[in-house]
């Protein structure tokens, strides 16, 4: 018998109840082992790019901020930097603290969710709950100083949409105060339990030099050992101003994805109260340039997003609005590492380390129509296009339905 005929086919999507949108992982199986697996995308595109180009400069703000719901400004952030780059504009100082905090904010609540539905994964749904009803107090700083809780409306190409007070700034550091006892618990949690330390110490391993060949970013890349973060190495809005540090781990497998989580959390309050304690130095009112024209050329934009590096290039022709966006997410380049990730782990072990880049699909997804057997690509954007209004009139003129 050959090894193909050894082999068995696990799907895990393209739907599935531990994913919450659209990808399909197709495990190959001896036995418990998965030996290899192939990753499909392409089941969820809502052409965001395209849009950008139908929308004024300021809308689009608003249309990339719905790319993702979890963390909603990353893509606005990194859109708003690549406006301002391409029109040569510098931000007030109390714009630029604004921005970091709710970035911050962001990258804590973002984790939480991570971190809950990791431990809904393995089983330990206390960790689940514990997460999630902390995420709640981010998400009461957020209303607190936006009015909402997801879709904060607040990054504006020359600064921010709202202004924090000074009078709000007290309430503000002591929300994120309380924000500290939940992180010590998750740190004692994973620092102590037996069950989270077999499930994932030595699971999904990810060694810096694979880590390196796939491009990865964020926590994914930092849990291999790979000392990058877009804060710090191409540093924007108020990430130079304050105290913080990078966090790097080594081993590369689950457990130190989670802990690279948690303790960027502690990270992430630190910057906050940074900036908060610079703005009680800087005058109100200042937060915003008024910006009302784009002048024509083309600029970039990164942000490290709680996932990694989110990246949007953005080309204006002068007039009022992009004539190019091009956006790239941090798991189009995370997710692929899943399939050397995986390999040589039981099936049981296969969702939780591809559970551990944090994927966001609707960040990922593009649809392209390939010849596998050529590796050449036969249909474009107005080819899918034409071939959907081609369908359409076949069933607006076929047989009628008494």
């Amino acid at each position: 018998m050959n090894e193909e005929k050894k082999r068995t086919v696990i799907p895990i999507g393209p739907y599935h109840p531990l994913q919450e949108e659209a990808e399909f992982f197709k495990l190959y199986v001896e036995g418990e082992k998965v030996v290899d697996m192939d990753i499909e995308i392409g089941y969820n595109h809502r052409g965001i790019e395209k849009l950008s180009e139908s929308l004024h400069w300021d809308q689009s703000a608003f249309l990339v901020e719905r790319i993702c719901g979890i963390c909603s400004t990353s893509h606005p952030f990194a859109y708003v930097n690549a406006v301002e780059d391409l029109a040569g504009i510098e931000i007030p100082i109390r714009a630029k603290y604004i921005r970091s905090v709710i970035g911050e904010l962001e990258r804590i609540q973002s984790h939480m969710l991570w971190l809950g539905l990791a431990g809904h994964f393995i089983g330990y749904n206390t960790v689940w709950m514990w997460s999630w009803k902390y995420r709640e107090l981010v998400n009461d700083i957020f209303e607190f100083i936006t009015g909402n809780r997801m879709h904060y409306a607040m990054m504006k190409i020359g600064g921010v949409r709202r202004d924090i007070e000074k009078k709000d700034i007290p309430q503000i550091e002591k929300m994120c105060n309380d924000l500290i006892p939940a992180i010590d618990l998750f740190k004692g949690a994973v620092t102590d339990d037996p069950v989270i330390h077999a499930r994932t110490k030595g699971v999904g391993i990810l060694p810096k030099d694979v880590a390196i060949d796939y491009c990865v970013v964020g926590p994914t890349a930092r849990a291999s050992g790979i000392d990058i973060d877009i804060r710090r190495d191409d540093p924007y809005s108020a990430y130079n101003l304050v105290d913080w540090k990078v966090i790097v781990t080594k081993n590369g497998d689950v457990f130190d994805k989670v802990a690279v989580r948690i303790l960027e959390m502690y990270e992430s309050i630190k910057i906050i109260r940074g900036c908060l304690e610079g703005l009680k130095k800087e005058p109100e009112g200042n937060f915003d340039l008024n910006v009302k024209e784009i002048p024509a050329g083309e600029g970039i934009g990164r942000h490290e997003a709680p996932r990694g590096e989110v990246y949007h290039y953005v080309r204006s022709d002068g007039t009022n609005r992009p004539v190019r966006h091009k956006i790239r997410a941090p798991s189009y380049v995370n997710v692929p590492s899943d399939q050397y990730a995986v390999k040589g782990y039981t099936v049981s072990d296969a969702a939780l380390v591809l559970a551990a880049v944090d994927p966001c699909y609707c960040c990922t997804e593009r649809v392209a129509v390939i010849d596998k057997e050529k590796n050449k690509k036969i249909m474009n954007g107005f080819d899918l296009i034409k071939l959907s209004q081609e369908k359409t009139a076949k069933i607006k003129n076929g047989p009628k339905i008494l």
